[in-house]
């Protein structure tokens, strides 16, 4: 499987294209990805085909105790991270506990990194679940997936584990009423005998047509950066990149382009 997996439950913090210093915290198994999605450009390679009823993962305690630890030692060091962000092993909503999770964060987070933006990289798939939409509802950036504009690009590029509604998850990113910024990822090519492709004309249309729709604070676009488990995939130039930014832009909505 290409890609890597995060082996701890606090990583970093790292450098972001996105977030500055980000201090991310793992909510899923350490030894395996875990997630809703099966993404073809996922850096944590393929989701596996049998995942388990009962998942290990971390629980709060342990969340709020490896993040509490981590936090006093950054202070010692004068290193506070710009961002305390929910990434890692696939999507993590998925974790039971996450709405308990949020709080806890959000409470460690004004002791010890005040500054710091509590944000979650999420794929969307769990907003529809009450304590979870709750939750997201809390966090200072709710980064949230749309990468595709149609429904049939959407099944090829995000390749969801289980069905998904489509039309129904847009209606779920419109209930957050503006309080989230969409990440976009751009690429080209092959999957399953089919083209890929969502810098083509219509579908950057179709998809600055949900945008419109939903009304994020933010849209963020940007190309591969890391090993992908479809090995055809076409980072897409930065010119191709300000492009799609500037029919964004001229839709009315604020937009950044990372490379």
């Amino acid at each position: 499987m290409s890609g890597f997996l995060f082996h701890e439950v606090i990583f970093g913090p790292v450098r972001s294209r996105r977030l500055g210093l980000s201090l991310g915290i793992n909510l899923l198994p350490l030894h395996s990805k875990y997630c809703s999605f099966n993404c073809i450009y996922c850096e944590c390679g393929w989701t596996p085909s049998n995942l388990p009823d009962h998942p290990e993962f971390p629980s709060r305690a342990e969340v709020s105790d490896y993040l509490s630890t981590r936090l006093k030692q950054l202070a010692l060091e004068n290193y506070l991270p710009d961002a305390l962000t929910y990434a890692g092993n696939g999507e993590p909503t998925l974790h039971p506990e996450f709405a308990g999770i949020v709080d806890d964060t959000i409470s460690l987070r004004n002791q010890f990194a005040p500054d710091a933006k509590v944000t979650v990289l999420s794929n969307s798939s769990m907003i529809h679940v009450p304590d979870v939409f709750q939750a997201l509802q809390k966090l200072d950036h709710n980064i949230l997936k749309l990468d595709a504009g149609s429904e049939r690009v959407f099944n090829l590029i995000n390749n969801p584990v289980e069905p998904v509604n489509f039309a129904g998850l847009i209606e779920d990113l419109k209930k957050l009423h503006g309080n989230l910024l969409i990440q976009s990822m751009f690429l080209r090519g092959n999957f399953k005998g089919q083209a890929v492709d969502n810098t083509t004309g219509g579908e950057v249309d179709s998809w600055i047509g949900r945008l419109l729709e939903i009304g994020p604070k933010l849209v963020m676009i940007y190309p591969i950066a890391r090993a992908t488990p479809v090995h055809n995939l076409e980072k897409i130039t930065l010119h191709e990149l300000e492009a799609i930014g500037e029919k964004v832009r001229k839709a009315g909505m604020k937009v950044q382009v990372y490379q």
